[in-house]
């Protein structure tokens, strides 16, 4: 503690011990000249009751005097008005406030009520700045993925209105409006999933079930996506009975394979392993892709993100699929970790934690 807030601490307590001992005083002077004016003396508790309650009366009126004095009311309203201020201004939507200046003034009284309320408004409001940043990206990726998709519907139903169009030319545009109006339909569909899955009083309708037979099913019905760029797919899985949202896990590894398999070059190798132990699952996708840097594994689970936009463009995808991913697997309290290398393939390890059995 320094030596100036000490003393004006010391100097606060002496203040309030003074005017405690001049209420008490004033207290029994005024209850001994009431005795002696009626010729009557109570019992020494009485006495002391009744001085005791005029003395807290008497410094309760000096209290309330000294609040109402002008000048305390001026320091009062001097520190309270900017925090009030703040406080319209983050009611408003501005959070690009700065009460340091006044925080400063209390740097030396740690514990002052207003140095905390100071501290927590400027918490508070650089954290809703945060979060309104956030929602702003968030509505300008949303914007910016719908825009694209009705932008190309609307020129080719356009164009469509040209009679002397061929039967090939029709054909491609109408697949073309086909194909942008699935995307639309896909990020309707993965934004309302993820508003679910984000939602408080979501309750994981888990069951056990074999997660080899999961993975193999879902291997499988992408076959013609792998079977047309000739990928070679090597599958290691045990025997694996897991308890978990079997739907929702369904999310995760059709995400995580179809990305497999969009980023794989035609020839290229997609490994599946899935193995057990610790009371762990562990699952592991690895892939002879176009691999990511550094840069790309620090976002590649934030929402919209694209580390190659124009090839997830035309690959359909909208930059919300690992989210979802992520998502999932912390509803489950899992893990996942991500390893990749430029030009080299991507490794996506996943951690259940949870106890699982083998199943002959």
């Amino acid at each position: 503690m320094r030596l100036g807030q000490f003393i004006k601490r010391l100097l606060g307590i002496l203040a309030i011990s003074l005017l405690l001992l001049l209420a008490w005083s004033c207290a029994y002077w005024v209850s001994t000249w009431f005795y002696e004016v009626i010729e009557y003396t109570p019992h020494e508790i009485v006495r002391l009751l009744v001085s005791s309650f005029l003395g807290f009366c008497l410094f309760g009126c000096c209290v309330f005097i000294i609040t109402k004095n002008p000048w305390v009311r001026s320091r009062q309203e001097q520190f309270l008005h900017p925090i009030i201020h703040a406080m319209k201004m983050m009611a408003e939507g501005n959070f690009n406030i700065d009460l340091s200046y006044y925080r400063n003034q209390f740097r030396e009284r740690d514990n002052h009520p207003y140095s905390q309320i100071i501290e927590n408004i400027n918490h508070m409001a650089t954290k809703l700045g945060e979060m309104e940043e956030l929602r702003q990206e968030f509505i300008s990726n949303v914007s910016h993925e719908i825009q694209s998709p009705l932008t190309s519907i609307r020129g080719f139903a356009h164009a469509l209105k040209n009679e002397d169009l061929s039967h090939e030319e029709r054909k491609h545009y109408l697949e073309i409006i086909e194909k942008e109006s699935n995307r639309l339909s896909k990020l309707s569909e993965n934004l309302l999933k993820l508003t679910s899955l984000e939602s408080e009083h979501l309750s994981l309708e888990r069951k056990s079930y074999r997660l080899d037979h999961q993975l193999r099913r879902i291997i499988l019905a992408n076959e013609p996506q792998w079977l047309e760029k000739e990928i070679n797919m090597d599958i290691s899985l045990k025997n694996l009975l897991i308890t978990a949202d079997e739907a929702l896990m369904d999310q995760v590894w059709i995400n995580l394979i179809h990305n497999s398999i969009k980023f794989t070059p035609e020839g290229g190798t997609i490994v599946v392993e899935a193995s057990e132990g610790d009371n762990q699952i562990f699952v592991k996708i690895k892939d002879t892709g176009i691999g990511m840097d550094e840069d790309t594994l620090m976002h590649v689970f934030e929402r919209f993100y694209k580390a190659d936009k124009s090839r997830n463009r035309n690959a359909g995808g909208n930059g919300l699929g690992l989210s979802i991913v992520k998502k999932i697997i912390d509803l489950h309290k899992g893990e996942i970790q991500v390893r990749s290398e430029v030009g080299k393939g991507t490794e996506i390890m996943v951690l259940l934690n949870q106890n699982s059995n083998k199943r002959g």
